[in-house]
């Protein structure tokens, strides 16, 4: 276990951390976990420790597990509501009496608090890929307190966290000869969010496991993260694959992630304005591509199927898959937001 040097550290990105740290946060997690279940209280980790919390989008599992979360382990999560406080805004984009800028707003609650966590992305960022991560490494570089990516436009580390943990509890720590299909599926909205997908899978890379990414020629992903991904697989034993065929993710497989996403060539900086209309033409080519039954049964008898959720039912995935014997993992995943978050903070909050 790995433990020096996790205090006071930033926790924007997974690649910004060692398989070695990862593992630590989540063996932290599994003990955390485990107390839970047996009723053992473990308020003493981190006693009057405020954590606040930006949400400049919506949230059901990342709040809930957050506020819940630092309460268990013996402090107050402070939800920071953005239209009750001024625009934090980067150097240039200051906007009268209307904002603030982010230098200041972080070394104000670097004095009041003891971690500050940011959900920022899509329509509030006007959908520019890299803005989202910009403003919160902008918050890192003047606080004094440890910042939390919530998730941006580009990461969702916590998510990636949860899903690992859940790949652990099924699998062990060792996923070598396990498949993982890891699927874009159709959606009527072109705005759900690029991150998950590359969580998932840089998280799995560190395991072994063979993963198959099955997606339409137009919708590739970060080539950033994707020679981590590479990157990992060698270091670590596994395979990459990618198709365009979505059923050579699911042929065989252990797991099927399966989950819309946008088109990165069609959002800024690739183009001007984030082109949707065209975004939906492309789409609905593609319309075929779910999560259902017949997709399912090619995988491996005991397959189950994952989620980050919210899900789109009858697009992404059918109500058949969800509701039936292969949707108990992606229910263990949300719930694993809880744990996973709790072993992270536990870890990185002086």
């Amino acid at each position: 276990m790995i433990t020096e040097g996790l205090k006071g550290r930033d926790f924007i990105t997974l690649r910004d951390f060692s398989k070695e740290e990862i593992d630590t946060m989540l063996d932290v997690a599994l003990q955390l976990k485990a107390d839970n279940t047996m009723r053992r209280r473990h308020d003493d980790i981190l006693p009057v420790r405020t954590l606040f919390m930006m949400f400049f989008n919506p949230s059901l599992r990342t709040r809930n597990s957050f506020e819940a979360g630092i309460f268990q382990l013996g402090g107050h999560g402070h939800f920071l509501q953005p239209d009750a406080v001024r625009l934090p805004t980067l150097e240039g984009e200051d906007v009268g009496y209307g904002s603030e800028r982010i230098s200041d707003m972080a070394r104000v609650l670097s004095r009041m608090g003891d971690a500050l966590a940011i959900r920022i992305l899509g329509d509030k960022v006007n959908w520019e890929y890299e803005k989202s991560q910009k403003i919160i490494r902008e918050f890192a570089k003047w606080s004094t307190i440890p910042v939390i990516n919530m998730e941006d436009n580009k990461d969702h580390p916590c998510q990636g966290m949860a899903d690992i943990m859940t790949l652990r509890e099924m699998f062990g720590r060792d996923l070598r000869g396990r498949k993982l299909g890891v699927t874009w599926t159709w959606g009527s909205s072109p705005k759900k969010p690029i991150a998950p997908h590359h969580d998932f899978m840089y998280a799995a890379s560190f395991y072994g496991a063979d993963i198959v990414f099955s997606r339409p020629p137009e919708m590739r992903i970060d080539p950033e993260i994707e020679a981590a991904i590479k990157a990992n697989v060698e270091a670590n034993g596994g395979s990459y694959t990618v198709s365009d065929k979505m059923e050579d993710a699911c042929e065989n497989a252990d797991v099927v992630y399966a989950k819309n996403y946008v088109c990165l060539d069609l959002l800024p900086p690739v183009t001007q304005k984030p082109e949707f209309d065209e975004m939906v033409n492309l789409f609905a080519k593609y319309k075929d591509w779910i999560a259902d039954e017949k997709r399912m049964n090619m995988a491996k008898p005991s397959a189950q199927y994952m989620h980050c959720l919210p899900c789109e039912r009858g697009a992404e995935v059918s109500d058949a898959v969800l509701d039936g014997k292969w949707g108990t993992a992606c229910f263990n995943e949300a719930e694993n937001r809880l744990h996973a978050q709790k072993g992270v903070m536990a870890c990185i909050i002086p």
